[in-house]
């Protein structure tokens, strides 16, 4: 009789206990669900904030750069253009300057020649792309783990019960479908 008595206690306790520790670790892991969106959504602004900041400013080094080479070659082939051997001679002196104006700015800013400016562009922008691709895959893997126990039994159950409801799935506008128009 100890015994019986013994096992329905144990029964009573397991039908009582097993389901309010599923029920809490259920609405604990919607929190943890949901911080972890919330944390995806920062990364996205992160990422935005980053291609914005790193674009404008590699945008700007190369416009630079492209109106400094302009107004060089521009000087020089405006001296050489419709010149005589004597007139040559003349101006050889200020071609010369400018060639040493050339020359200054490649010692001091060795990094800054154009080709390497564009393909520094184009490094940070494929790279930008991708922080910012990663972030909101992260984002949707959240929000799909999320939205999975909102719908399936027995974990929608605690979900209807907090008026847990899914989260969106981040989609770019139409805008931002097309391609990033660069001009310079």
């Amino acid at each position: 009789m100890e015994n019986m008595t013994m096992i329905m206690v144990v029964l009573i306790v397991i039908l009582v206990f097993v389901p309010i520790i599923w029920w809490i670790s259920t609405s604990n892991g919607f929190k943890r669900k949901s911080i972890k969106i919330s944390e995806a959504l920062s990364g996205i602004e992160v990422a935005l904030t980053k291609r914005y900041d790193m674009l404008t400013k590699l945008l700007d080094v190369a416009k630079a750069y492209i109106t400094h080479e302009e107004e060089l070659f521009t000087q020089v082939i405006k001296l050489r253009k419709g010149m005589t051997v004597e007139e040559i001679n003349e101006k050889n002196a200020q071609i010369d300057s400018l060639g040493a104006k050339i020359f200054a700015v490649a010692e001091q800013y060795p990094q800054l020649r154009s080709a390497e400016v564009f393909c520094e562009l184009q490094a940070g922008v494929r790279d930008a792309e991708e922080h910012l691709q990663a972030a909101r895959r992260l984002y949707n893997s959240n929000v799909t783990a999320f939205n999975t126990a909102v719908d399936v039994f027995p974990s929608s159950i605690v979900a209807k019960s907090q008026n847990q409801s899914k989260f969106e799935f981040f989609m770019a506008e139409a805008a931002k479908k097309e391609d990033v128009k660069m001009s310079f």
